[in-house]
């Protein structure tokens, strides 16, 4: 098993669509990056790619490359999705939380958990999402921005197997160290 964990933050601002988990929220500002800055999808894509060692995402999606310019972060998401495939990382599960005074995340947090199992390719109930204030404390607390860090678990298939020979022994191995 392998754990990763990734954090993000951007600052609000005016004239810009409020994007959080893949699901553009109704609110007067949102958040200035080179993509579309959501903060829950970035968050996720490092604790995935910090599992996998394979680097973070300014890594894979530089802000000085204009291919990045206001892209979905939905499709970063998938394309992490990809390199964990072509890895052989299975994702066993994701816990997020998003910190921001306002809006409200609650009525939009199932459609960002479906969101992100889609983009990845997985279940539903292997991604939980939760949000959080920070009771007026900090630049989240006075609406400056938000954050937020998410933690996920992967597998790799040659662990579960290697677990599973070790468990029940080689079969047929001539002179395999497990069987002695």
């Amino acid at each position: 098993m392998r754990i990763g964990i990734g954090y993000d933050v951007h600052r609000l601002t005016e004239g810009r669509k409020l994007v959080i988990g893949g699901v553009e929220i109704p609110y007067e500002k949102g958040l200035l990056g080179h993509s579309d800055a959501d903060v829950l999808i970035h968050a996720i894509m490092d604790a995935l790619l910090g599992a996998a060692g394979l680097g973070d995402i300014g890594r894979h999606f530089p802000d000085t490359d204009p291919a990045y310019e206001g892209i979905s972060s939905v499709r970063l998401l998938e394309h992490v999705g990809g390199l964990l495939e072509e890895n052989r990382f299975l994702i066993e599960n994701i816990d997020a939380v998003i910190i921001a005074q306002a809006p409200k995340m609650s009525p939009y947090i199932d459609r960002m958990r479906e969101t992100i199992a889609e983009a990845l390719g997985i279940t539903v109930q292997q991604v939980n999402v939760k949000a959080t204030t920070e009771e007026g404390l900090g630049f989240t607390g006075t609406g400056e921005g938000i954050s937020s860090q998410a933690v996920c678990m992967l597998a790799s298939p040659r662990e579960l197997y290697s677990e599973d020979v070790l468990a029940r022994g080689c079969e047929g191995c001539a002179g395999c160290p497990a069987q002695k």
